[in-house]
């Protein structure tokens, strides 16, 4: 996690290097349900909280982790800061619980911003992409504005550029193909700062805005269009080759890619930082009207991104959904009050952190949420000898219906997302848990895939960084042992049982007898297969 990144110039892509330091006193206001942030005076109001999250943007910057390597249900644990086992939005469909009218009536009424709006009496701005099947007819439609926003400004269904639909508060507005008024990045951009400029000055304000880049079809404003030319996909050391002792998804990618798929690929990762630069703008605008209405320094400043991205990584094309850090790591970069400028912290943090930390900021008593995160306020403020986790969560239900691709009837039924030359990104057994450890003696994934092989990876992340060598079947017994069992009690975790201490944690107390069941057999992982 990177704290306060400054740069002077023109910043190289959606790495929000506008985002000047400062770090002034905080004050505390008493109102409804929120008491203000802990430990300082009263008389002034709450801090105002910004929130600006791409879309499948990979880490660049030290980042975070998401329990979901897939848009909605990433963005349904940012907004409810719970792992997906909990909210039960496991992959991009209505039926996936992806904005359905479950998820609308169990999980929307207790989403960070509804607790802002009803109990700590914050204006809530939204503008962007909310959820891949927002908008749908059998979910209610545009005309549906999720419980907790005071302004609602989103995205029907997934990223676009151009020729796409806004719900502005529950009325459809269409949008064609004219740069200086449909350009998507662009519209939020002037959205928001007609908010900050008409907003009351009385309540404090979160804003979410949630932009389509770098999100394929990857379409750059026209003034960006030719910048990267000499940019190329990183050929890191897991580039390109066969991944040997993987997965059978991973394992099916051709190697060596053919000339044109990494043309493809290169082509790609080169738009992708083209649409960057228009949400460069965006937060230049922000932060410079912020600053004018002098507003900035009582304001947290939040940037990162749903989920991460591959470009060619074990010969897989262009996608996300998988177990690995290129596909589970995103930028998270943080400013506002009483953070000091160009920190880096490493301490293991995750995207269901941000609804806890933002409730914390506005003063509202975490222990009467549900939610499994952990507030990162005492990180922020760079709190010495602090008790953090060891550990996080990854889950993910592959997306695959049982019929064979017509584009590549050789392959078994269940794959998706198939490239031409019948490279699949998914799978309907791709479906996986991992625990991702990091301690002072330990970088280390622990992964199982609900298959019929119950194929294991493990990965020791000091040793080989871009997990080439799967350590499975060579690693201590022992402590093979130890991490399935801190999977299985992490699948079944809520609440404060998300974070009990992990395997490498001195507090951490091993217990064989919990792998029995009562009657004596071996406790088996739990995956959902029907979760609504």
């Amino acid at each position: 996690m990177r704290l306060l990144p400054l740069a002077p110039g023109r910043p190289r892509w959606g790495s929000a290097r506008h985002l000047p330091s400062c770090s002034p006193a905080l004050l505390l206001l008493v109102l409804g349900g929120c008491l203000g942030v802990s430990g300082v005076a009263a008389g002034t109001r709450r801090p105002n909280v910004v929130l600006l999250l791409t879309d499948d943007q990979d880490e660049v910057l030290g980042g975070m982790y998401v329990p979901s390597a897939l848009c909605c249900p990433s963005r349904a644990s940012i907004l409810t800061g719970k792992y997906p086992h909990n909210h039960h939005v496991v992959n991009n469909t209505l039926e996936g619980n992806c904005s359905s009218k479950s998820w609308q009536k169990i999980q929307e009424p207790n989403t960070f911003p509804a607790i802002l709006r009803s109990m700590c009496g914050y204006q809530t701005f939204f503008a962007g992409k909310y959820l891949n099947e927002y908008g749908a007819p059998d979910a209610g439609g545009l005309e549906h504005v999720p419980l907790g926003w005071s302004y609602w400004y989103a995205l029907e269904k997934n990223s676009k550029y151009y020729n796409y639909t806004l719900s502005i508060n529950g009325k459809a507005r269409k949008h064609g193909e004219n740069y200086s008024v449909d350009y998507l990045t662009d519209v939020l951009a002037n959205v928001s700062l007609d908010f900050l400029n008409y907003k009351s000055n009385f309540e404090p304000f979160f804003m979410m805005i949630a932009t389509p880049a770098p999100h394929s079809p990857w379409t750059a404003a026209p003034q960006y269009q030719k910048a990267f030319q000499s940019v190329f996909a990183p050929r890191n050391k897991n580039f390109n080759i066969h991944g040997t002792n993987k997965h059978w998804l991973i394992r099916q990618a051709k190697t060596p890619m053919t000339n044109s798929s990494i043309q493809f690929l290169d082509n790609a990762f080169r738009k992708r930082w083209q649409t960057l630069l228009s949400v460069d703008d965006l937060v230049e605008k922000l932060i410079k009207r912020l600053e004018f209405t002098g507003e900035l320094n009582n304001t947290y400043i939040f940037y990162t991104s749903d989920n991460g991205y591959h470009t060619g990584q074990f010969s897989l094309p262009i996608d996300k959904r998988q177990l690995y850090e290129f596909d589970i790591k995103v930028p998270l970069l943080v400013r506002g009050p009483g953070i000091k400028p160009n920190q880096t912290s490493k301490m293991l943090v995750a995207n269901i952190d941000l609804g806890p930390t933002i409730l914390d900021i506005a003063g509202y008593d975490l222990n009467k949420t549900q939610m499994d995160g952990m507030s990162l306020l005492p990180i922020l403020r760079g709190a010495s000898n602090l008790t953090w986790r060891s550990d996080v969560l990854v889950e993910y239900q592959g997306e695959g219906r049982n019929i064979t691709d017509p584009t590549c009837p050789s392959l078994s039924p269940g794959v998706s997302q198939c490239f031409p030359d019948c490279v699949c990104e998914d799978a309907y057994n791709n479906t996986y848990a991992c625990v991702r450890t990091m301690s002072a003696l330990w970088n280390l994934q622990y992964c199982e895939f609900d298959d019929q092989e119950v194929f294991v990876e493990v990965y020791n992340l000091t040793a080989d960084p871009d997990q080439i060598t799967n350590i499975a079947k060579n690693i201590d017994p022992e402590l093979l042992g130890k991490m399935n069992y801190r999977l299985m009690m992490l699948q079944s975790c809520s609440g404060p049982t998300c974070r009990t201490p992990g395997v490498f944690d001195p507090r951490y107390r091993f217990d064989p007898r919990l792998m029995f069941s009562n009657h004596g057999s071996v406790r088996t992982r739990r995956f959902s297969k029907h979760l609504l």
